[in-house]
């Protein structure tokens, strides 16, 4: 008979007893101080454990969270703290958490769940596709001049302020909120993920390096933008300064207030190395660098995207273009969402929400809900997730259609790993 591990919620005072699931499935050890740091934004009615006996054998989470997609927001569950004990793996119990999980966003009503992935090749199982890409930015001393374009020039140049980041959240949130409805791929960020985002735990700093920093972009009117980083300053045995600058985050208005925070951290003085480890994929930076290459993109999976709910997450976003498509779609873990599906949409200016009912029409196009979660924020294109076998075409001239109506013109991105 098959071994079944009951899940339940747990209570606020067993997130210690959970915590060690995942310290010993990821090898890491979790310092006091980052448990609580991470108890603040846990949700325990979200928070699951598999349990063998009294012993907790799995674990699981997931965060409420408000997603930007294209032309819009929707929630989502941010699923997260998913790991099985190393002796307990290949027991179907990270199925059944998952179950749980999706099952649970059902009952919420949220048509959408995320997560980033520890190891890519895990979640594609369970209807996840990789939704998002981000990069590392990496640049040597003086490799950094930039050629900002003419129209950047026209733009009144900010005054640069060096700030505490928690002093400074209004500032910082003002500047996010902004840029937030325009980036796909972003999370809303309330008090309590400021406070989580900005707060710096000294066990949960970066071996060697500066408490958090901050610099903010300016002018009469307020904050245009800012970068929060770290600094590490090291000696060669030449006596010369090899210090190393971390950009953690970097976010502006305009484009002369993003040439003023780039140009400045790429200039510092006794930084022989900077690195900015999650940069969008189609970072403005690139265009701005005299010389691009210098930069030494390291490209990466970064939001994985599920679609819990088919026919209320194609209505939740924007189209770019007008169709009219059905969509055959197969689920293997979720079987709802199964079946022929007809797409109506309008273009990016129409007042008329998309559609997607079932239909028993022949179908145009034939596709995995990975591939339509992966291709749901705007990129990566149909046609490459049609090239690389996750759709195939069924009418003629029905995947540009497709494409054309899923693009967005930003390159989707999340800022956050949660």
């Amino acid at each position: 008979m098959a071994e079944t591990y009951p899940i339940r919620t747990i209570t606020e005072d067993e997130f210690g007893d959970l915590s060690r699931v995942p310290a010993l499935a990821f090898g890491q050890t979790w310092p006091a101080e980052g448990l609580e740091h991470e108890r603040k934004v846990i949700e325990f009615d979200r928070t699951i454990a598999a349990l063998d006996g009294t012993q907790m054998v799995g674990s699981g989470s997931a965060h409420s969270v408000r997603l930007t997609v294209p032309g819009g927001s929707a929630p989502a569950a941010g699923i997260t703290l998913i790991s099985v004990l190393p002796t307990y793996r290949r027991r179907g119990i990270l199925t059944s958490l998952m179950a749980w999980l999706l099952a649970d966003a059902v009952r919420r009503g949220e048509a959408l769940a995320i997560l980033f992935a520890t190891e890519a090749s895990i979640y594609g199982r369970f209807g996840f596709g990789m939704a998002s890409m981000h990069q590392r930015l990496k640049f040597s001393r003086g490799e950094g001049k930039l050629a900002a374009g003419a129209e950047a020039q026209e733009t009144q140049t900010p005054r640069l302020r060096e700030a505490e980041p928690l002093a400074a959240r209004a500032d910082l949130a003002s500047v996010f909120d902004a840029v937030l409805p325009r980036q796909p791929g972003a999370l809303a960020r309330d008090a309590k993920w400021w406070d989580h985002i900005l707060g710096d735990p000294p066990a949960m700093r970066p071996a060697g390096y500066s408490p958090l920093r901050c610099v903010i972009a300016e002018d009469d009117a307020g904050p245009r933008g800012y970068a929060l980083y770290r600094t590490q300053l090291t000696w060669g045995e030449d006596l010369l300064a090899a210090g190393t600058l971390r950009i953690r985050e970097l976010t502006a208005t305009d484009p002369a207030a993003t040439a003023a925070l780039w140009a400045d951290l790429l200039s510092r003085d006794l930084t022989s190395e900077v690195i900015a480890q999650m940069r969008p994929i189609d970072d403005p930076v690139l265009a701005m660098l005299a010389d691009p290459r210098r930069s030494r993109p390291a490209p990466a999976d970064g939001l994985w995207l599920r679609l819990v709910d088919l026919r209320a997450a194609m209505c939740q976003r924007r189209y770019c273009a007008a169709t009219d498509l059905v969509l055959e779609v197969s689920d293997q873990f979720l079987g709802t969402n199964a079946g022929r599906w007809r797409l109506r949409t309008g273009g990016p200016d129409s007042s008329e929400p998309a559609a997607c009912d079932r239909t028993g029409d022949p179908a145009d196009l034939r596709l995995s809900v990975q591939a339509l979660g992966a291709g749901f924020l705007g990129a990566p294109r149909v046609a490459q997730l049609a090239a690389a076998g996750h759709m195939a075409e069924l009418t003629p001239g029905s995947l540009a259609r497709l494409g054309a109506a899923m693009s967005w013109d930003r390159a989707p991105f999340s800022p956050m790993i949660f």
